[in-house]
């Protein structure tokens, strides 16, 4: 018997809706432990083209892939203070092998900034050897209490990338620039999600860093969810691994370093920034499936026609498939099909054909047009673009809806039930963020007044983003 297909709506249950979404469009499942999940072949495809899009434009930025081992020895996590006491109470640690007690507990990876610090300091030993630019495609696992299926998970995929440089107007620069080429190009291009552009501040930002760039996302309830960021480390970690290089001059000097990353929560986010109450809504440049051609029933000559169309997509550059799926009904494979978010459908069958046409369905807006046969490869290729304009602009316009600028806390804290509150950082300050913290509402991002990255982060005139988050 066909699953019932109907979501919960999102203004009646927002958190319910996206657990249905999840679960309809078959992107994951719960995972055998408490905790973790299992992303099935429609989620991991998404996941597949994040991976795409964003180890291109990393590569770009110079940087390397690597592979660093999942056990980490505890010894290493103790050696930078503030890094080990932010992960303590997600840490995983392994006190038991090969049926036996370990002399040496080992840490299951949170994050590596300390394999790479040490490794860093085998491999850097003179000026040449900078800047290291490595990244690494991996899984890492923090033991969260309260889970959520990509949003928040005991272990979760990602990327993260570590850099050294010989001067810390270098390493600052190489994150902006990641920040900028790599994250808010992929945000805004690909992903069609507007995010808020900032710095984190000191009791937000990342565990050992001396600032944090950051990509906060607004979801269709309001609430904040930060996709993706690149930290300054300063040269903390490299005291604390002994990273140095002998410099030009034949002195010994400590590198400075970053650390960057992105992770599977951006599917989460992708779902919450465009998804609605008949599924997801996938960007055009993020679908695994960009058109699918819905052959209405098994006639002769319709299957031929449907492999013409989708021989001429595909060599348009489009990704498609055609659904031929005749054991289900028409009615049950569109429905299939919208849960799943793919941008555009084409509906062929023997009544369109002999009209010369083809009905397109747009995913984003549900508007229906009669196309003619000849010529409709060429004009679903286009419509692909107009479709992935179509969802930034509204989520862009949904963000400015929704995005206050107060005054006040009292004005802060109401903003903050549906949506941002901007706050000017003099007035918040650090005890403002206290007390909004006190109530589950937090400082997402400082930004100049204009939303952009501020140059200087202990400008006066900054203003605060503040909201509730995931």
């Amino acid at each position: 018997m066909a699953r019932d297909p109907v979501l919960t709506a999102q203004a009646v249950d927002f958190p319910r809706w996206y657990q249905d979404v999840v679960a309809k469009a078959e992107l994951a499942d719960n995972g055998p432990v408490r905790g973790t999940q299992m992303i099935r072949p429609w989620g991991y495809a998404i996941w597949e083209r994040m991976q795409h899009e964003l180890d291109r434009r990393i590569k770009d930025a110079g940087a390397q892939n690597v592979g660093f081992p999942l056990f980490i020895p505890m010894d290493f996590l103790e050696r930078e203070a503030q890094h080990v006491e932010g992960f303590s109470p997600e840490l995983a640690v392994v006190t038991y092998g090969g049926g036996k007690r370990l002399e040496e507990p080992v840490a299951v990876r949170p994050t590596s900034e300390t394999l790479f610090g040490h490794y860093m300091a085998k491999w850097i030993q003179g000026y040449r050897d900078l800047p290291m630019l490595l990244n690494q495609w991996c899984n890492v696992v923090r033991w969260e209490l309260r889970t959520r299926l990509f949003l928040r998970s005991s272990e979760f995929l990602w990327q993260e990338g570590h850099t050294a440089h010989a001067t810390g107007a270098e390493a600052k620069e190489y994150a902006a620039r990641i920040y900028r080429d790599v994250y808010l190009d992929f945000m805004v291009n690909v992903l069609a999600c507007p995010v808020q552009r900032g710095v984190k501040t000191e009791t937000e930002r990342f565990a050992g860093a001396i600032n944090s760039l950051t990509c906060e996302g607004m979801m269709r309830d309001g609430k904040a969810l930060q996709m993706a960021t690149s930290h300054e480390l300063g040269q903390n970690f490299a005291r604390a691994f002994e990273v140095s290089f002998t410099d030009a001059d034949g002195q010994r000097q400590d590198v400075w370093t970053t650390s960057w990353g992105s992770s599977t929560r951006m599917v989460g986010g992708l779902i919450m920034t465009h998804g609605d109450d008949a599924g997801l809504r996938l960007p055009p440049a993020i679908a695994p499936v960009q058109v699918v051609i819905l052959v209405v029933r098994d006639d002769p000559g319709v299957g031929e026609a449907a492999a013409a169309l989708e021989r001429e997509l595909r060599d348009a550059g489009a990704r498609t498939t055609v659904d031929v799926r005749f054991d289900l009904s028409f009615g049950r494979r569109a429905v299939d099909w919208e849960l799943k978010g793919v941008p555009v459908r084409i509906e062929v069958g023997p009544r369109d054909l002999a009209r010369g046409e083809v009905t397109v369905v747009r995913r984003d807006d549900g508007t229906k047009a009669a196309v003619p046969v000849t010529g409709a490869a060429a004009q679903v290729s286009d419509l692909l673009g107009t479709v992935q304009e179509a969802l930034l602009a509204e989520a862009a316009a949904f963000c400015s809806r929704n995005l206050v600028e107060v005054a006040t806390l009292d004005e802060a804290r109401e903003a903050s039930r549906t949506g941002f509150a901007r706050i000017s950082w003099r007035i918040l300050g650090a005890e403002g963020e206290q007390a909004l913290a006190a109530e589950a509402i937090s400082v997402r991002c400082l930004q100049t007044a204009d939303g952009d990255v501020p140059s200087d982060v202990a400008a006066p005139d900054l203003m605060a983003v503040v909201g509730r988050a995931y």
